[in-house]
């Protein structure tokens, strides 16, 4: 306040004096004036630089700067020389370059007249009156109204304490969409809006302006309250129809409803009057043909309490279930040809029109169907016809065609029974064409009339075997019926051959054929005992063809699967079969085989065994069988024999020697060889038993416990001889050893004709029933089994026949 009055008393000091355009200020700091003439005016802004200039005079020149204030006549002494005085604090920060006075920091006391005075030279004084400017400080800016409702009137204030006058006041408005634009300017600090509107609604600002400076205060936001005006709703995708607004179905529809209001409105979203949403959108993710009807979107002010309303019509549409269909149909006894496209339903009905094919044809719209009629003797083969379909939900038309075709070929007839022959099945075919052939069972008397394919089902009798049915085919572009025939048969059956023979093992092959039957037959197979084979078992096997049957006897044998097979075929009108007969025969003996060699390794544990055969005769090859012998310490001497097993099988029949491993050393082993012919297996060979390799140390050996045996023996023939002359004093010493029953060992062996593997058993050696007296003969010298030089065969009780052995004792003195 201070400031202020001191302006306006300088006003009335200086009514005369106008403030210098703010583009023409030389007193700003920085700049440097040399002012003429003698009296001058400068303009100095408070807290700035200022300086006064006086005449051009050298250093030596003594000067005096005096001050009087604005409004006094009191004369102040500011400087002289290069003296300041302490008076001119009050004007600011004083200094002086030369005899220039510089003032910074400018105060408004420092408003008022300076005098320059030079006291040699008789130069004139230089006066300066000096004004002191105020800039002007950030306005406060006010709005009697944030939140006026449109129509009313609404006050802007813009008040600033300080500057220098005049000052002039801008009013500016910012929005986002326009910016910032300047909406009055003017000396009034006051801004009236009657009556405020929407359109005032944004951001306002007062800028404050004057000689010195402008200043700009805070925004301030003028919000305008109105509304809502009545809702406008928006469909998309966009559509519409007679009665409002449409969808088609399964789309996304989204309704937008709009209402302008400030504060925003809230929306409600009703339908056929019953709340639906609150929101300004309302979305239909897959819009169906049930939401159809009226929607009304409300909009409500809640400040201001206020609401409005629009309702719409929402209609959807759908198409026909399914395809258009299009197709031809005979007309008028099989004449003409109805050509006929159809789409029912939907919303709305679906428009369609055969296009033209000619200039005499007429274009007719029809809703959901349409047919068109034409002569079937004037039409071509293979021509084809278009229709055209429109509906709301399609984004373009959409064309159904149809081709008139007459087939190729004829019908076919057939004949067929079904399981257990209860019934027969009747069946004329032909199919493709358009419109479909009519078939017809002996032209009709049968049966019903049927397009493509026409069954006529009866129960069969055998008095229908060579019985002939016809069918006939009817179609618009046939000037005559045309027919297939299907005559009723009882099955023939033949054979290529009626006798097969094979040898024992191999499979047998017999074939019967099914030379015709209507209906059609299976055959069925017997076998030697007259029972039903079943196919793909173990024994048989029944491969079908077209008509023919093959049964496959495998591994045939001999005595068992010779005999006569029947195959039988039977259909609803008869039955008929056929006799096969199939011999298996025997393979011939294989010749008789006779070991050549058999001796043992070093060890003992391998034997080498050659054989050759005798006679002629075929055969596959053959097998060597073992037999391991294990003698036991007993009063008879007896012989265990175990049962042969077969140790080599499948040796080819060009071979003629085998090795042997894997032998005991400690068991006594015999061998035999047999030849096979496929499963017919030869005699054994004789039975041998392996000798020892020469120079083997197994004869010394044996050589030494025979020697021991020889001296026992003497010994016990000491003691006999001794016995039998005293026999009177040792009785029953005598009766003892001399009575005793001598037992003999004999070796069968069995040759079972037609065995599988030629296994024979071995038996034990059996006991004499009386002793045999021992003749008085010659020592004979015993040989050691094993000797290089004997075989098995040539010591007693391993030959084919027994040997009676009779040892001679002669006592010495």
């Amino acid at each position: 306040m201070q400031l202020i009055n001191v302006h306006k008393k300088r006003e009335k000091v200086h009514e005369s004096r106008e403030a210098p355009d703010r583009n023409s200020l030389f007193f700003l700091p920085g700049l440097n004036l040399n002012t003429h003439p003698v009296t001058q005016t400068l303009y100095g802004v408070l807290d700035q630089s200022v300086e006064l200039r006086c005449l051009e005079i050298n250093s030596s020149v003594t000067f005096v700067w005096s001050f009087i204030a604005l409004g006094t006549n009191r004369s102040v002494f500011i400087a002289w020389g290069d003296l300041i005085s302490e008076d001119a604090a009050q004007l600011g920060v004083v200094g002086l370059i030369d005899s220039t006075l510089v003032i910074d920091k400018l105060t408004l006391q420092a408003e008022g007249q300076f005098t320059c005075v030079v006291y040699k030279g008789g130069l004139p004084a230089v006066y300066i009156d000096l004004v002191v400017l105020v800039p002007v400080v950030t306005p406060t800016f006010t709005i009697d109204k944030e939140k006026p409702i449109e129509g009313t009137e609404v006050h802007m204030t813009c008040t600033v304490e300080v500057g220098t006058r005049p000052v002039t006041y801008i009013w500016q408005r910012y929005t986002v969409f326009e910016g910032t634009s300047k909406v009055q300017e003017g000396a009034d600090n006051m801004f009236v809006l009657s009556p405020v509107t929407r359109a005032h609604t944004g951001w306002y600002t007062c800028t404050v302006r004057n000689v010195v400076n402008e200043k700009t205060s805070g925004r301030l936001s003028l919000d305008v309250v109105y509304g809502p005006d009545e809702p406008t709703i928006t469909i998309e995708p966009y559509a519409i129809s007679e009665n409002g607004f449409a969808a088609n179905e399964m789309e996304k529809v989204i309704l937008n409803c709009t209402a302008s209001s400030n504060p925003p409105c809230e929306y409600i979203w009703f339908y056929n009057n019953s709340q639906l949403d609150t929101g300004q959108m309302y979305i239909f993710p897959r819009i169906i043909r049930t939401q159809t009807g009226l929607y009304t979107c409300l909009a409500k002010n809640l400040h201001l309490d206020t609401r409005t309303q629009l309702t719409i019509r929402l209609t959807v549409y759908y198409l026909p279930e399914g395809q258009p269909s299009c197709t031809a149909l005979p007309r008028d006894r099989y004449q003409n040809v109805a050509l006929w496209c159809s789409w029912p339903g939907g919303l709305p009905l679906a428009q369609l029109y055969w296009m033209k094919q000619s200039e005499e044809d007429n274009i007719i719209v029809s809703k959901s169907n349409a047919t068109l009629i034409k002569s079937g003797a004037d039409m071509k083969n293979r021509t084809t016809f278009y229709c055209s379909i429109f509906h709301p939900s399609l984004k373009k038309n959409i064309t159904c065609s149809t081709t008139v075709v007459m087939p190729s070929g004829g019908p076919n007839c057939s004949a067929v029974a079904t399981k257990l022959n209860e019934f027969i099945m009747l069946t004329c075919e032909w199919t493709g064409g358009l419109p479909r052939i009519t078939l017809a069972w002996n032209y009709g008397l049968v049966g019903d009339i049927k397009e493509s394919s026409n069954i006529y089902v009866f129960k069969p009798d055998r008095t229908y075997n060579g019985k002939l049915f016809t069918c006939v085919a009817l179609h618009p572009m046939i000037t005559e019926p045309t027919e297939c025939h299907v005559q009723l048969e009882a099955p023939v059956l033949d054979s290529p051959s009626m006798a097969n023979a094979i040898l024992e093992g191999n499979s047998a092959y017999m074939i019967c054929n099914l030379k015709s039957a209507t209906p059609s037959s299976e055959i069925t197979w017997y076998d030697n005992n007259n029972q039903e084979i079943i196919s793909d078992s173990q024994k048989y096997g029944i491969f079908k063809e077209d008509s023919m049957s093959n049964l496959t006897v495998r591994e045939t044998e001999w005595g068992k699967d010779s005999g006569l097979y029947r195959c039988m075929a039977s259909n609803a009108v008869g039955n008929t079969s056929l006799l096969i007969r199939l011999d298996v025969n025997k393979y011939p003996t294989p010749p008789n085989v006779s070991i050549s060699k058999l001796l043992y390794s070093r060890q003992r544990t391998e034997v080498d065994v050659e054989w050759m055969t005798q006679g002629a005769g075929d055969l596959t090859g053959f097998m060597v069988q073992r037999q391991a012998s294990i003698r036991s310490v007993s009063p008879r001497r007896s012989v265990q024999t175990a049962p042969w097993d077969t140790v080599a099988v499948d040796i080819e029949p060009e071979i003629r020697g085998h090795k042997l491993a894997g032998l005991d050393p400690s068991i006594l082993y015999a061998f035999r060889i047999l030849a096979v012919n496929h499963k017919t297996t030869g005699f054994p060979s004789e039975v041998k038993t392996p000798a020892d390799p020469p120079d083997n140390v197994y004869p010394v050996a044996i050589g030494a416990g025979f020697a021991g045996m020889l001296v026992a023996v003497v010994v016990s023939l000491l003691v006999f001889q001794y016995i039998a002359r005293n026999r009177q004093n040792h009785p029953r010493l005598h009766d003892w050893f001399f009575r005793a029953s001598a037992a003999d060992a004999r070796e069968n062996i069995r040759h079972p004709e037609d065995a599988e593997t030629a296994v024979d058993t071995e038996e034990g050696a059996t006991a004499s029933p009386e002793p045999t007296p021992a003749p008085a003969q010659e020592p004979v010298e015993v040989t050691a089994p094993g000797s290089p030089d004997v075989e098995l065969s040539e010591i007693p009780g391993t030959a084919d026949e027994p040997v009676n052995v009779t040892i001679t004792v002669t006592a010495t003195s």
